[in-house]
């Protein structure tokens, strides 16, 4: 006896295959571009290109300045390597911008840790140069804490977002005795304008993590106090400081740059033709921010402010919603190392601030410094990735502050998010 089957539709068309393992390479280049923020990094773009313009102006002085009887260093010197640095940190940006953010985090933390451990190794084979030692040779000479910088923030992020698992870890001990060692090796070198960025960095995030203001008092006062000390016991910094607040003279670092940011004027001496660069040293790097003034005018140096507030503006309206602590945590300490160190060089320029010896990141030549600069903007891309497909369902933080989507779409946050939050 047989039974009659049911019929069923397409019963016997082959099902459609699916494909199984690792997505194309080129699917992933597009998934990338419809994730990243593509305004910051145009940005990004902009402020480098506008750097190798002004790498090219300050050039020749710097040329001039190294040039002996022996060595004659073509004016553009500086310019062309600084193009080839540029091609290898870009390489570097867009590589670890394809990161997820798990792996950036990951990232962050190995390159957090090996830094540390090279600085450990400064103090006895490090490089000397103009009577610091900030330096290691391993093939290539680089300062262990720019790598560190990046590394840093992300490390800090991690270890502060362990809140929201656990509310009594004792985080802001860990985070504070990291800064310490970190702070401590930093003055070794001695590096006192880093170690400043550093603890400027901690000190936002903290306050961003959400610990309570009570528990910083002795931390902020320590501070204080390792300051005042470092007035005393380190001579280099008690110069510089002594001279800026006593006026100085005019043959002093920070009054040459004063004096040539103001040479040109609100429209500049024009391309290749300012003068007082000439006699600036470190026209290249430290001081490049007076050489835009001189040749390209106060117009430009304010177009260079404007596109550093617009990066940092961008990250944080980026971030505003996010409901991820440790994103939060990581995106604002990375974009406050590149804001900080950027504010710190112009204020020393303008003579509103002690040298410090920080160049101005993504403009200033470098070689190692501009890579660890943009594997910091490619850390930052990776961290702020978001599915433009995808909205989220969860109170973001910038809820709590009364200008988050929940707020603006009236949405009640859920039991849960409220407990997380609380």
């Amino acid at each position: 006896m047989s039974t009659m089957q049911p019929y069923v539709p397409g019963a016997k068309r082959k099902p459609a295959h699916i494909p199984s393992g690792k997505i194309s390479r080129w699917s992933e280049i597009k998934i990338w571009w419809r994730e990243i923020d593509r305004v910051l990094l145009g940005l990004v773009l902009l402020v480098m290109t506008l750097g190798t313009i002004a790498v090219a102006a300050a050039s020749p002085a710097s040329a001039d300045r190294l040039s002996t009887s022996s060595t004659t260093l073509d004016p553009l010197y500086f310019f062309y390597r600084h193009v080839v640095w540029q091609a290898l940190a870009l390489g570097v940006l867009f590589g670890v911008s394809m990161l997820s953010r798990e792996n950036a985090r990951r990232l962050g933390v190995v390159l957090a840790a090996a830094m540390l451990g090279l600085l450990f190794l400064v103090p006895f084979i490090g490089v000397e140069i103009n009577g610091a030692r900030r330096w290691i040779n391993l093939g290539m000479q680089f300062q262990p804490s720019e790598f560190l910088k990046p590394g840093f923030a992300i490390t800090m992020a991690w270890i502060l977002s362990w809140r929201m698992r656990d509310p009594n870890l004792p985080v802001l001990m860990i985070s504070t005795a990291l800064l310490v060692l970190i702070a401590a090796l930093m003055m070794l070198q001695p590096n006192f304008g880093g170690t400043i960025l550093f603890g400027g960095v901690w000190f936002v995030m903290v306050i961003l993590s959400g610990v309570p203001v009570k528990r910083l008092g002795a931390v902020i006062g320590g501070g204080i106090a390792g300051i005042t000390a470092t007035y005393f016991l380190y001579d280099n910094a008690r110069h510089r400081i002594d001279a800026f607040f006593g006026g100085g003279t005019a043959f002093d670092q920070v009054d040459l740059a004063s004096r040539t940011l103001l040479a040109g004027g609100w429209t500049g001496a024009g391309y290749g033709l300012g003068i007082r660069k000439m006699s600036l040293p470190e026209a290249h790097t430290d001081y490049i921010f007076s050489v835009i003034g001189e040749e390209f005018g106060l117009i430009a140096c304010a177009l260079i402010v404007l596109l550093y507030l617009a990066i940092v503006v961008r990250v944080l309206m980026r971030l505003v919603d996010e409901d991820d602590l440790f994103a939060l945590l990581a995106g604002t300490g990375l974009v406050s190392l590149l804001g900080g160190q950027a504010f710190i060089n112009m204020l020393v320029n303008l003579q509103l601030f002690p040298s410090k010896g920080m160049t101005l990141p993504l403009v200033s030549y470098g070689g190692s410094s501009t890579i660890a600069v943009c594997l910091a903007i490619g850390l930052l891309i990776a961290i702020t990735r978001r599915n433009p497909y995808l909205k989220r369902s969860t109170r973001g933080l910038g809820d709590l502050i009364g200008f988050g989507q929940a707020d603006r779409m009236n949405d009640k946050p859920s039991h849960l998010s409220r407990d997380i939050y609380q």
